[in-house]
C-alpha cells in the first residue's frame, strides 16, 4: 500500500498483476477505493444498485454496454454509471481503467459470475 501524500505509479501497478476482470485497489480517498483493472473481452451484465461507479481509460479503449445505447471510451475518457443501471463492459484487446467507488462494492454487482473477483485486494 502507498502511504498517503505520496505518488501512486499507476503503470507499475497495473505491472504487478496479469488477470483479467480483478481489480487491484491502489488508493483510498475516505470511503472510496480507487481500482486499477485490466479488461480484455466482454464482461457480465450486471448493476450496482447502491452506488455510481466510475471508469476512466488509462491505456487502449474500452466500451460501456447499456441495454438501449453503447459509450465508447478512448484515453483519458471516462464514464459515471449511475447506480442501479445494468452495464457491461468490453475490451477488444487489453485496455487499463481506474475504477473509482465506494469500498467494498463487487466487481460484479448483483449477477452471480465466474468472474466475481475477490475484493479489496492491494497492490
Amino acid at each position: 500500500m502507498t502511504p498517503k501524500g505520496q505518488a501512486i505509479d499507476l503503470p507499475a501497478k497495473l505491472a504487478t498483476f496479469g488477470e483479467h476482470w480483478s481489480p487491484r485497489v491502489v488508493a483510498e480517498m475516505n470511503d472510496m477505493q480507487f481500482k486499477v483493472v485490466k479488461l480484455d473481452g466482454d464482461f457480465v451484465w450486471h448493476a450496482h444498485e447502491d452506488t455510481d461507479e466510475v471508469f476512466l481509460v488509462l491505456k487502449c479503449e474500452m466500451r460501456i454496454g447499456y441495454r438501449d445505447h453503447e459509450v465508447a471510451l478512448r484515453e483519458g475518457e471516462m464514464v459515471v454509471i449511475p447506480r442501479g443501471v445494468e452495464h457491461n463492459t468490453r475490451a477488444a484487446g487489453e485496455c487499463h481503467a481506474l475504477i473509482i467507488e465506494p469500498r467494498g462494492v463487487v466487481n460484479t454487482g448483483d449477477a452471480d459470475s465466474d468472474l466475481t473477483a475477490a475484493n479489496d485486494v492491494w497492490v
